[in-house]
């Protein structure tokens, strides 16, 4: 696996790999405004485009990571915790956030393994689905 930053050229190929860009370009558009507008990272297994993260600062002005996808067939790899420990790395504050829906096993278990906490949720954002959010003090 070779982390690297993302540019604008890879907006392709994280489409690619994201089930909801397949189907909605708002999806794509907002991939498109990651590119130029967070940090965004990329996660290459075999040469190719496998798993990309985008962290943000419009959380309350801190850190927060916004999304961690890993293409289907590179799922259960490690790539999804090497995008979140990156972030963790990288964390120029003392705290870092992200979100998952309680609906999201796998995220929440990948969250408590890296040392994240939950830290509230919010309601209504998915119909029946709370999204939960966490939080993880950094070194």
């Amino acid at each position: 696996m070779h982390m690297r930053p993302a540019t604008i050229n890879d907006h392709d190929e994280l489409c690619a790999i994201d089930p909801v860009a397949e189907l909605s370009a708002v999806r794509r558009e907002q991939i498109r405004q990651w590119l130029a507008t967070a940090v965004c990272c990329i996660a290459e297994s075999r040469g190719r485009v496998a798993a990309y993260g985008v962290l943000t600062h419009h959380f309350f002005g801190q850190p927060f990571i916004e999304i961690v996808m890993v293409g289907h067939e590179f799922r259960r790899q490690g790539l999804g915790a090497a995008i979140v420990r990156h972030f963790q790395a990288a964390s120029t504050g003392s705290k870092l956030f992200s979100s998952t829906n309680m609906s999201n096993r796998p995220m929440q278990a990948l969250f408590a393994k890296l040392g994240f906490r939950p830290s509230g949720y919010i309601d209504n954002l998915d119909e029946g689905d709370p999204e939960i959010i966490f939080y993880c003090a950094c070194p």
